[in-house]
């Protein structure tokens, strides 16, 4: 008797049939993309995005994708901080000059610590000094602690142990920079006309870090240092 080949048949096709991978649609990837950062608040990561679309989005150029369909219009896709987010292209700020409120202006004090310590960190009270050639009052490190650009990093491995500083994320957010790599080189400091006349030849723009792991020269800050009243104990040669 033959077998009944009518009952094999459908389980035969069955094995046979290729499976299908679901690939995520890229244009509603990059729609549900463009909504959450227009929505976000504060600059979204990579990381953060891929958490939200489909799954086997590609998230790295659905962001190519969206910085170059929005690179000619007024709002651009950029990266700051390592994070992306829509901000007025650059050309176009003069337009809204009139409708930004006007914010209080930090002291030419607190902007020249601010630049060293973007430029030399991680860099002590002691060292700011040494470099604007005059004394730091305690006023000015606060100010630029309660932006937010700027935090308390450790404790230098030196006599009196002072506190070093260093910037922060928002530092990069509120300047428009990737990484702190991006801030102005000798040349284009020189270009901008921040730096006049003959430079000398031995002199350089230095390279800094603002990684959180803590340098070789450097300690832990103590658990006591958090609180609001130690956050500035006296450094070396301080009051």
């Amino acid at each position: 008797m033959l077998p009944d080949m009518q009952d094999e048949a459908p389980e035969a096709m069955e094995d046979e049939t290729p499976e299908v991978s679901h690939v995520p649609d890229h244009s509603e990837a990059m729609r549900i993309a463009e909504a959450l950062l227009f929505a976000s608040a504060a600059p979204l990561s990579a990381e953060e995005l891929a958490g939200r679309l489909p799954e086997g989005a590609d998230v790295e150029k659905i962001l190519q994708d969206l910085a170059e369909l929005y690179a000619l219009r007024g709002v651009n896709l950029v990266r700051v901080a390592g994070k992306w987010t829509f901000r007025t292209a650059s050309d176009l700020s003069f337009v809204l000059a009139r409708d930004v409120v006007e914010q209080r202006k930090l002291s030419r004090a607190a902007m020249e610590t601010l630049a060293i310590i973007a430029y030399h960190q991680p860099v002590t009270r002691a060292e700011i000094e040494e470099i604007r050639g005059v004394a730091t009052s305690k006023g000015t490190i606060d100010t630029l602690l309660e932006t937010g650009w700027i935090r308390l990093r450790g404790r230098r491995k030196a006599p009196g142990r002072p506190v070093t500083y260093g910037t922060t994320p928002a530092f990069l957010e509120h300047f428009g920079l990737d990484a702190i790599e991006d801030l102005p080189g000798l040349e284009e400091l020189k270009g901008a006309g921040f730096i006049e006349g003959r430079v000398p030849s031995d002199f350089s723009v230095p390279v800094p870090s603002d990684a959180d792991i803590l340098r070789e020269d450097e300690d832990p800050l103590e658990d006591d240092l958090l609180q609001p009243l130690d956050m500035h104990q006296t450094e070396a040669g301080e009051e």
